[in-house]
């Protein structure tokens, strides 16, 4: 195969977050997904040789499949270190952990509960770290996202994406992704939970040079007029459980029929519906909403895939 177009900011580089990637890189990382995905035969040697840990502290069903079925579309081989019981740092010390790791693979992907678990790996080794979820960003989730609005929307500059619920992981890597493209994110929080106030304001920090406009607010007036609804869990996991007192705080910003009609205010498309996955149906959105034509929460999670072996190829492909 070809090679793909050159991002130095990807080669050999950890990806713990978005905010060192240009809007050319994410665009070039988004030629070659599309690419993949068109025809994977053409990477099925990429990697050829390649090993490359992953590390679950955390369940999951899109992450594992996602990046343990594209590793081997690549030719490369997934090794599984389930951390469910026993978490990163409590048998050996993190550092250690790397320095192992880095003896014998060629990255490494690690869903973890705490980001500084990432950046303490990634300080400890010398082969690049993938965060594939922390308690603080959620980036290959983030470039699914916008990877998948780009095939229904085609142009993302200008975008208008409202984020509804708790300002979370999700919420700050698609203000960050989206402040980088010069998309606009307006994110609908309760009172409380808006996203971290130096997070925002890192991201505002880069929305400044592309034209981006990032929004926080408690206002669900706010959401008409936007290109796409996106939601999340009431409590990530980890986090708790939906205890009455949540189920009270979250309940207006739960996106039904009537919610997404105030979206659709002042637009000449029908919003899209976009969810990271899993969905607690009846709470943060309804049936009629997740089952609609506008969802395209499916082709959001088939495209973690290509988003992530992307990523993959350009971080390690001499």
């Amino acid at each position: 195969m070809a090679g793909p177009i050159s991002i130095p900011n990807l080669r050999q580089h950890d990806v713990l977050r978005l905010s060192h990637l240009t809007r050319d890189d994410v665009l070039a990382l988004f030629k070659t997904a599309r690419a993949m995905k068109a025809d994977p035969s053409k990477f099925s040697e990429a990697l050829k040789g390649r090993s490359i840990a992953m590390l679950f502290e955390k369940p999951s069903l899109r992450t594992r499949v996602s990046f343990e079925v594209g590793i081997h579309r690549l030719g490369a081989q997934a090794v599984y270190l389930d951390h469910s019981e026993t978490r990163l740092g409590e048998r050996e010390t993190v550092a250690d952990y790397g320095h192992n790791l880095e003896r014998w693979v060629d990255a490494i992907v690690a869903r973890v509960y705490k980001q500084t678990v990432l950046e303490e790996m990634a300080a400890a080794s010398k082969v690049p770290v993938v965060n594939a979820l922390s308690d603080l960003f959620h980036p290959c989730q983030a470039l699914a996202d916008f990877m998948t609005l780009q095939e229904k929307r085609t142009e993302l500059k200008g975008l208008r994406l409202a984020y509804v619920g708790d300002g979370n992981n999700v919420c700050h890597s698609l203000m960050e992704l989206g402040a980088i493209l010069g998309a606009h994110v307006t994110a609908l929080t309760p009172a409380g939970r808006d996203p971290t106030a130096s997070v925002l304001e890192e991201c505002r920090a880069i929305g400044a040079k592309t034209g981006s406009q990032l929004k926080v607010t408690h206002d669900l007036a706010d959401i008409a007029g936007h290109d796409a609804v996106y939601t999340d869990v009431w409590v990530s996991m980890g986090q708790g459980s939906e205890t009455d007192r949540i189920r009270k705080l979250f309940k207006p910003f739960q996106v039904n029929a009537a919610l997404m009609k105030k979206a659709a205010a002042g637009t000449k498309q029908t919003p899209l519906f976009m969810h990271c996955l899993p969905a607690h149906r009846g709470s943060e959105v309804t049936d009629e909403v997740i089952d609609s034509p506008a969802s395209i929460v499916f082709d959001q999670a088939e495209n973690r895939m290509h988003a992530q072996m992307a990523l993959l190829l350009h971080m390690l492909r001499d």
